[in-house]
């Protein structure tokens, strides 16, 4: 066993730049207690005071008052007014640097009530350090590279057992390799041996090709090396998150819908849909106007019959209207619906060309609710603010089914 595990204890988390808390969502499935949540966005910190509110309800037998907000009976104000204040302040809404940090601190020792932390969790924001049209002179000067340090404060603070760092494959390359070099020595000289792999979400019951770097850092009087994270295979393909969310037309919106199929095992063994749920909430798609919904179809067309990714350049003159022909051609991209589906990342916020639905019938991008889905959330898991925030905080989430195998892996 990773943490010396006494049955009787409850182990607890900090969950650091927590964003959505797909994270921290996979370690109270494991059994950590969560004693804060630090997150810089307004719509991801309601979206994490709401499942805060769902784990105390549950806890207390209340759920119905939950799944009354789900259905829109009562308010989020009323939601949160059924539950202890502290329940909702364990969310603080803060950007974490030099001038917020001592008072993030304060506010931590009061949520904690003499507990001590076990571990701290989460990553920096990752898009400095993406692969993905990273500029290096602009990297180089993001301070986004440099919350590491932030982090090492938290960790000096409160002086956890160990802790979970993930982040993009991108960091290890960052000006070549020498960020990641400074990482480990300053998490060293913090007193903790660190360990890193990375790996792929689709190893781990995702049914998703998303590869993360996780970092495991341990005191070094209490090193217990990378833990045995389990890897689990799985013959679901990602129709089989699809076929019970209502069908919907491009730009339809149904935000509580009845099933369409019955449970099946995948959806019941991952935790994303329980048997006694009767009702699924934010099935929310785009409108797509004519040209794009021309070049969805063409896509989903040439996939089916050929398994070949559509090239802008390669579509019919007439549905070429952008001016951009020389970079970014596979901008147009199907989910693989007899496979796993591509990286889910935050852009999908701006546009949902790169996950175009798989079903012809359809002709849009992935809903709400399906891109959930394919980040391994629960479907009772309720997203705030507006369509782009929830889209932002899904594709910027570590998938839950993931962080659940490595906080179990750290339990044993």
């Amino acid at each position: 066993m990773v943490i010396s595990m006494d049955k009787m204890k409850l182990y607890t988390v900090i969950d650091l730049f927590a964003g959505a808390g797909g994270l921290s969502e996979g370690f109270v499935q494991a059994g950590f207690v969560p004693i804060a949540h630090v997150e810089m966005d307004k719509d991801a910190c309601n979206t994490l005071r709401t499942r805060c509110c769902f784990h105390y309800l549950r806890a207390n037998n209340q759920l119905d008052v939950y799944y009354k907000y789900l259905k829109g009976e009562i308010t989020r104000e009323t939601l949160y007014a059924s539950v202890p204040a502290e329940v909702t302040n364990a969310v603080i809404n803060v950007e974490i640097s030099d001038k917020t940090i001592n008072d993030t601190f304060d506010k931590i020792k009061l949520l904690a009530k003499g507990r001590k932390i076990d571990m701290i969790i989460g990553g920096p924001p990752c898009q400095a350090y993406s692969l993905l049209g990273r500029h290096r002179k602009a990297m180089e000067n993001d301070p986004r590279t440099l919350l590491y340090l932030q982090y090492g404060k938290f960790l000096k603070e409160f002086t956890p057992k160990g802790f979970v760092f993930e982040n993009v494959p991108g960091l290890l390359s960052a000006k070549k390799g020498k960020h990641f070099q400074n990482l480990q020595t300053y998490f060293d000289e913090l007193g903790y041996k660190v360990y890193f792999k990375m790996l792929n979400a689709s190893d781990y019951g995702v049914l998703q090709e998303r590869h993360r770097i996780i970092i495991v850092g341990w005191q070094k009087n209490n090193d217990m090396g990378y833990p045995d994270i389990k890897k689990s295979s799985t013959d679901a393909v990602i129709n089989d998150i699809l076929g019970d969310l209502p069908l919907l037309k491009a730009g339809e919106i149904e935000m509580v819908s009845s099933y369409k199929k019955e449970n099946n095992s995948y959806l019941r063994e991952s935790g994303i849909r329980a048997d006694d749920e009767i009702f699924v909430t934010q099935n929310i798609t785009r409108p797509v106007n004519a040209n794009d919904a021309a070049i969805y179809a063409y896509a989903i067309k040439l996939w089916d019959s050929k398994q070949v990714r559509v090239k802008y350049t390669d579509l019919p003159i007439e549905l070429r209207t952008q001016k951009n022909e020389n970079s970014f051609l596979d901008r147009f991209k199907v989910v693989n619906g007899n496979g796993n589906a591509h990286t889910v990342v935050a852009h999908l916020a701006k546009d949902g060309h790169y996950y175009i639905h798989p079903s012809l019938s359809v002709c849009r991008s992935v809903s709400v609710r399906e891109a959930a889905r394919m980040q391994s959330f629960p479907d009772n898991f309720f997203f705030e603010g507006s369509r782009s925030a929830m889209f932002k905080q899904i594709g910027n989430a570590v998938p839950v089914l993931m962080a659940k195998k490595i906080a179990e892996s750290i339990l044993k």
